[in-house]
């Protein structure tokens, strides 16, 4: 909409100026479309060479140079496309057109335009980096909320605190280590970082110790095995993202089974991609997600359209008839 209104304004002003010097002619209409017609085909290259070369995301200072060297191609380029759309119109007046001044001109006045336009485009991309962050930032403090009524509420405390109860004239040092790992947890949800993202170990860290204190209360009717990829701690995650699908995975599927069931946390990296897979025994009904369970899900796959775009993907899905395959892919960097 900004493209099509922009350059039909640039023409619709060209043409009543040309009708207030008395010079408008059919010819003159038509080449006004022609030259609008070339500006937005032109500025449409450029915006793509912008966003392959990512100018948008980084500092203006290191692209200023470069983006300046391409306004003054599409200058040049853009004089070369009027001087053909003339001749081939049979309005071409060399004496005029091809004066050095009159070229002067048209090059100063083309340039500017591109440069209006690249001015407002970059201009536009900030505000809509700054609106995401804005987004990010409100749907970040509502997963914290979330996490923090999960973790903190009485039940969950309740479960734990018996468990490790249980333990203190059973097994004094694993009540401690217990004790530790409840803090542990606590801690994390209480001081999260308020970075978008963690290190990949200190997510992981909490996993461990959420499952180990969970292998507690659940006893033999909870199985937990990890394959990590060594080349995921060069990763950064959402703090306390894959501790909620883990969450997720036994509270809606292991919790409800008699047997109880088992967890694997499974990562590998290919193509600078991190690849996360959870699995659980379990049924993954859908239409109870819709209904208000597992606002997690929800919340997860948000958080990665905001922080990756198109770059991340989360899944999950029935792999058979008695496990839950949860897998989100993240890329190396934002």
């Amino acid at each position: 909409m900004l493209q099509a209104g922009g350059w039909a304004l640039l023409a619709i002003v060209n043409i009543l100026f040309s009708y207030v010097q008395g010079t408008l002619n059919s010819y003159y209409i038509f080449y006004a479309l022609l030259v609008t017609l070339w500006f937005i085909f032109s500025s449409h290259i450029f915006r793509y060479f912008i966003n392959k070369w990512g100018w948008v995301n980084v500092k203006v200072r290191d692209v200023v140079l470069k983006v300046f060297v391409c306004i003054l191609l599409l200058t040049v380029t853009n004089f070369v496309a009027h001087i053909i759309f003339l001749y081939l119109l049979g309005i071409l007046e060399i004496s005029y057109d091809l004066d050095p001044l009159n070229i002067l001109g048209t090059l100063l006045s083309t340039f500017f335009i591109y440069f209006v336009w690249t001015l407002f485009y970059f201009i536009y991309h900030y505000f809509e980096k700054y609106n995401t962050a804005l987004k990010y930032e409100a749907l970040k403090n509502e997963i914290e909320l979330n996490n923090l009524k999960s973790q903190l509420n009485p039940h969950f405390i309740f479960n734990a605190l018996n468990s490790i109860r249980a333990l203190i004239d059973e097994n004094p040092a694993k009540s401690k280590d217990a004790i530790t790992q409840l803090s542990s947890i606590l801690r994390s949800s209480l001081v999260i970082n308020r970075d978008k993202l963690t290190s990949f170990n200190e997510e992981i860290d909490t996993v461990r110790d959420y499952l180990d204190l969970e292998k507690i209360r659940f006893e033999e009717r909870l199985r937990v095995s990890y394959a990590i990829d060594p080349g995921s701690k060069h990763f950064a995650v959402p703090p306390l993202m894959i501790q909620t699908l883990v969450e997720n995975g036994i509270k809606h599927g292991i919790s409800k089974l008699q047997q109880g069931g088992e967890i694997s946390l499974i990562t590998r990296v290919e193509n600078e991609m991190l690849c996360i897979s959870i699995r659980n025994n379990g049924q993954f009904a859908e239409k109870k997600n819709l209904d208000g369970e597992g606002l997690g899900l929800a919340n997860t796959r948000q958080r990665l359209k905001l922080l990756y775009g198109q770059k991340a993907s989360f899944q999950i899905y029935n792999e058979d008839d008695n496990t839950v395959l949860t897998e989100v892919i993240l890329p190396q960097k934002i």
